[in-house]
């Protein structure tokens, strides 16, 4: 019998994969990537569990849920409910591929204000087309049932009833199961982080949310030069790094070329007024004093250049174009 678990690399998933072994069953993990996650929690998960992990890419899915999702937002930008049921949905696609029986997940009735109290539950199991192949080990005894449950291929007497925000019971048993290592909780995803989810709808709300430019959000200061066009700036190194590595095709990197300094990302319209704007903020980061002089080029993938010699902007100014 095998059963696929969606697998975060927080310790609820870890804690109903492994529950789930401890009867007998051969479970095989599954992730997902975008630009607001990654499996990399999960990959340290699945080795330590011993199983097999297989990862799913699903930014487009999640872009497009962006947009009006059917259960609405959590407390940011995370439309916990809908995101769940995607993953669930996409998981019930590879059952058939993969040989698997039935889905676990590690959610626990209550933990969440919304995505985890009953309805929302409910409306996972639904929506995604599992039903009543969906088993939560940790709060199945709350919970109605399953298939899986009444046919036998599991215990439901082994099973728990976990409710609620407290992490103790979860704690305690992991510590007898000897795991140590697990992500924080709601710790990997970047849409129910404030920051973020303030930059994300600005990309929104300016018509240039892409899984691109969604994927430069959580890299250096960003700001809105005009409703075409923004800007990222590096904080250090690696954040300049970053930058150079992720930048899409069609935007323009922004840098000093006789200064040390950070490396700037201009996103949208190529607007004279807008471009020199970008070069004078990112000419404010070189350390030159006001009313000097700095040269700032900036440049694309199509062959695009230009240079200009600016002043850098005031910090007052530059401030009020943060987002």
């Amino acid at each position: 019998m095998r059963a696929l678990a969606l697998i975060s690399g927080g310790l609820d998933s870890i804690l109903a994969a492994r529950l789930m072994m401890d009867q007998g069953i051969d479970v095989v993990g599954v992730s997902f990537e975008s630009p607001f996650f990654s499996a990399e929690g999960a990959r340290r998960a699945c080795t330590a569990l011993g199983i097999e992990l297989v990862t799913v890419d699903i930014s487009d899915d999640i872009l497009a849920l962006l947009d009006a999702p059917k259960h609405g937002f959590g407390k940011h930008m995370n439309p916990c409910i809908d995101c769940h049921a995607l993953m669930v949905q996409r998981t019930v696609a590879l059952m058939e591929e993969l040989g698997a029986s039935f889905i676990v997940t590690g959610e626990v009735v209550g933990q969440r204000p919304k995505s985890q109290m009953r309805f929302g539950l409910q409306a996972v199991a639904r929506e995604s087309g599992a039903g009543d192949l969906l088993v939560r080990p940790l709060s199945a005894k709350l919970l109605s049932p399953t298939l899986p449950e009444e046919r036998g291929w599991i215990d439901r007497e082994k099973l728990l009833g976990l409710h609620g925000r407290t992490r103790k019971p979860q704690m305690e048993l992991a510590e007898s199961y000897g795991i140590r290592e697990y992500q924080t909780p709601a710790g990997g995803c970047l849409l129910a982080d404030e920051n973020f989810a303030r930059a994300l709808r600005d990309l929104v709300a300016h018509g240039q949310l892409s899984a691109a430019e969604a994927g430069l959000l959580n890299v250096g200061r960003q700001f809105r030069l005009s409703d075409g066009a923004k800007l990222i700036v590096g904080r250090n190194h690696s954040e300049n790094e970053a930058l150079f590595r992720r930048k899409p095709p069609g935007d323009l990197c922004v840098k000093s070329t006789d200064r040390k300094g950070p490396v700037g990302v201009f996103v949208g319209e190529r607007g004279e007024d807008e471009m020199e704007l970008a070069a004078r903020i990112v000419a404010r980061y070189t350390g030159a004093r006001a009313g000097e002089v700095v040269p700032v080029q900036l440049w694309a993938d199509d062959g695009f250049s230009v240079s200009l010699d600016v002043e850098p902007l005031e910090p007052r100014r530059v401030r009020e174009y943060a987002i």
